[in-house]
């Protein structure tokens, strides 16, 4: 096996990294609940929420797109995505 090949453990960055990523590439911060918002729209899997919201209805905050585009710029270097 090379040096180079990754498991898909290895492949996945925690949400500091990525919220770090975010802020010295744009100088925006990201909170987790919106890193793994943009986490769920691209199929990265993740471990089930113990705190889901008791209705489909309940009303989240959208981020702004500028942050999405960040945020999909850090899964692409930590190869999530």
């Amino acid at each position: 096996m090379d040096e180079l090949d990754l498991t898909a453990a290895e492949s996945k960055a925690a949400y500091e990294e990525i919220k770090e990523y975010v802020l010295e590439h744009s100088g925006l911060k990201a909170s987790k609940w919106y890193i793994a918002q943009v986490n769920r729209r691209c199929s990265v899997i993740e471990k089930e929420n113990d705190n889901k919201a008791k209705t489909e209805a309940s009303k989240q905050p959208q981020g702004s797109l500028e942050k999405e585009a960040v945020i999909m710029e850090a899964l692409k270097y930590f190869r999530m995505i």
